[in-house]
């Protein structure tokens, strides 16, 4: 069954900093190609750079992976010594400050985190959060942003590799957990859970400036448990590549359960 195409294409050459749209990308079991293939490495304690704890983080998301400045300059820029990677070192962790005490106390103040490993769900070796291509509708876009008080909601704040055109409105992507994708003609994926929202979309990201109700509709109005760990704010969905393919804008996406 089809159920909407691709409006939009993401990949984010270096985590947490900005991404870039393309017209087509080719995917393997490790996401869309040239995504997440580098990080910044925190040299003092070793953990990754995250804007998910923006305190520290947050000037990431005023630079371009796709030219990224070298190492001294970037430890200029973040006021601590880093360097770029492309391989994890072993048992990588990044933090991730507690999104509501975020919201209530601002980006500058020093909040409980969580600390966690990377890519639960994508290959050894990669940069990725949990999964290795994150997918939102542009429902779940136009309802947020109808529910909030600037009537609208960038796609980028949310960092997504797929934007999926929906004539269902709402959140159509929380019942995808558990299907299939077939994406163009060759690449299907898997979805696997809810994308649980973090500090990050309510940041500015290089032109757009600082909207806390990006965190706080969902948080109002689309909380989804999440592989059985409660409900959470979400909004888009992860998804894990069972069989790889090349894609591009426009092309059909049809839902197998």
């Amino acid at each position: 069954m089809q159920i909407g195409e691709i409006a939009s294409l993401f990949r984010y050459p270096v985590k947490s900093m900005l991404g870039e749209e393309v017209a087509a990308s080719s995917v393997s079991e490790r996401g869309l190609a040239g995504d997440r293939v580098k990080a910044v490495l925190d040299v003092a304690t070793g953990k990754i750079a995250s804007a998910k704890n923006p305190r520290l983080w947050r000037g990431l998301l005023t630079l371009r992976g796709g030219a990224a400045p070298g190492d001294a300059e970037l430890s200029e820029l973040l006021g601590r010594e880093v360097r770029l990677v492309d391989t994890p070192p072993e048992g990588a962790e990044l933090e991730r400050s507690v999104p509501d005490e975020v919201l209530d106390r601002g980006v500058d103040a020093e909040v409980p985190f969580t600390v966690g490993g990377l890519g639960g769900a994508a290959p050894e070796g990669t940069f990725f959060d949990f999964a290795p291509v994150h997918l939102i509708t542009t429902s779940a876009l136009a309802r947020i942003g109808e529910l909030g008080p600037r009537g609208v909601v960038e796609a980028a704040r949310y960092r997504p590799n797929l934007v999926i055109t929906t004539p269902e409105p709402g959140f159509p992507e929380n019942a995808w957990v558990g299907a299939e994708l077939t994406v163009g003609d060759e690449l299907v994926l898997g979805v696997i859970a809810p994308t649980p929202r973090c500090a990050v979309p309510t940041l500015a990201h290089g032109e757009l400036g600082r909207d806390t109700d990006a965190l706080r509709t969902p948080a109002r109005h689309n909380r989804v448990d999440v592989l059985g760990t409660g409900p959470q704010p979400c909004a888009g969905v992860y998804a894990r590549v069972l069989r790889p393919g090349t894609i591009a804008q426009g092309d059909p996406v049809r839902l197998t359960r």
